[in-house]
């Protein structure tokens, strides 16, 4: 289990300090894998359906309904409270009513522009408003029945409340359009923000790599080329679309590097891989492009290349309970974790990018003991 091998691991360290830990980013709740949805359809019929949203919308029709009720009193002195609580009831059942129907034909929604989506939205509201005005006139009348039935009482205040359904409805569709435009600036800033840091990981990892290159064409030229073949087809997959890729796609492009350094390093480097998942998890967990790659790198380059005799680099993978948990451990010497400080890009750069696909839900530490490294990555996943 995941909890007593990451117990296992930091009793095995002398002194466990966390030597980093994430920053808090307020950016980071937004996934970035939802911004072509967001796009492409309307704020309110997609995000109507949570609770913050709706609330925000609640508390706003309230205040709505209480200068409803402040106008038709004409004065404070004027003002009932069981007619303020009329108007918030009335209100309150339209809107709950009008977000259920939302969020239960989103998919139609969805088909339209968003000009188009906002139009029906609003004459979903006015029918809305009308239904509930008609529903409330029978139960009244059910109630008391002092006439024959007939359309005037069915339809009885109907126009003054489409009237303030109309109300309603510009005021809702003006609030949504401005959060959608919030949302939209905030996708934009995310977006560009990721494009900028995995661009910053890409030349770090060239560099590395044609150093290890360079350093073995002249021990063994032939051992160069498939190297340099294995490099061609590791850049051809690390310079994809950005994207999320399944976690066994991204495990396969670290073994892919990992036997780049092994030609290099030869005996001096041995890799331990311990995957607690099935096959079908690998593929449907996602992890953003090129995460663990600088991370491994960075074992290699502070660890094993400072150590010369043979070294290790275990790496555990575990899904469990709709979290993924990453602990990467490598040796290191009390000489070389002052110069691993000064290099801490990649690492900052990883814990940005999972955060910004993740929020909250990613958890970074990096332990130092008497001879090891240990690396603990953890976040909540979704399904690909």
């Amino acid at each position: 289990m995941w909890s007593w091998q990451l117990s296992k691991i930091k009793k095995s360290i002398a002194n466990p300090n966390a030597v980093a830990e994430t920053r808090r980013n307020k950016l980071s709740q937004m996934r970035h894998d939802n911004v072509q949805d967001q796009t492409s359809g309307s704020y309110f019929f997609t995000k109507i359906g949570q609770w913050q949203h709706l609330l925000e919308l609640i508390v706003a029709s309230n205040v709505l309904a209480m200068v409803l009720a402040l106008a038709e009193a004409r004065s404070w002195q004027a003002l009932e409270t069981a007619r303020v609580l009329q108007y918030m009831c009335f209100i309150n059942w339209v809107i709950l009513s009008f977000s259920a129907l939302v969020g239960y034909f989103q998919e139609f929604f969805a088909k339209f522009s968003q000009k188009m989506a906002l139009i029906l939205g609003f004459i979903l509201l006015q029918l809305v408003v009308l239904f509930t005005t008609c529903a409330v006139n029978i139960i009244q009348y059910w109630a008391s029945p002092s006439t024959d039935f007939s359309e005037q009482v069915l339809f009885q205040g109907v126009g003054l409340h489409l009237s303030y359904g109309i109300l309603l409805g510009a005021f809702c569709m003006r609030y949504l359009y401005m959060r959608e435009q919030w949302l939209k600036q905030q996708y934009s800033e995310l977006n560009a923000r990721i494009q900028a840091m995995q661009a910053r990981i890409h030349p770090h990892f060239l560099f590395n790599s044609l150093n290890s290159v360079v350093s073995l064409i002249a021990i063994d030229p032939d051992r160069a080329e498939n190297m340099l073949i294995s490099l061609s087809r590791l850049f051809r997959a690390s310079f994809q679309e950005l994207k999320l890729v399944s976690l066994g796609e991204e495990i396969d492009l670290c073994q892919q590097y990992l036997s780049i350094e092994k030609m290099r390093l030869g005996e001096r480097l041995k890799v331990e891989w311990n995957i607690q998942a099935t096959s079908l998890e690998l593929k449907r967990v996602t992890i953003p492009l090129l995460t663990l790659q600088p991370l491994l790198e960075n074992s290699i380059f502070h660890g094993v290349e400072k150590v010369l005799q043979p070294s290790t680099i275990s790496v555990l993978v575990e899904i469990l309970q709709n979290q993924v948990s990453i602990v990467i451990t490598n040796p290191y010497s009390h000489d070389t974790i002052k110069s691993r400080q000064g290099n801490g890009i990649a690492i900052e750069n990883v814990k940005q990018r999972l955060k910004a696909y993740y929020g909250q839900t990613v958890k970074f530490q990096v332990y130092g003991g008497v001879s090891l490294y240990t690396t603990v990555v953890s976040y909540h996943y979704r399904v690909k």
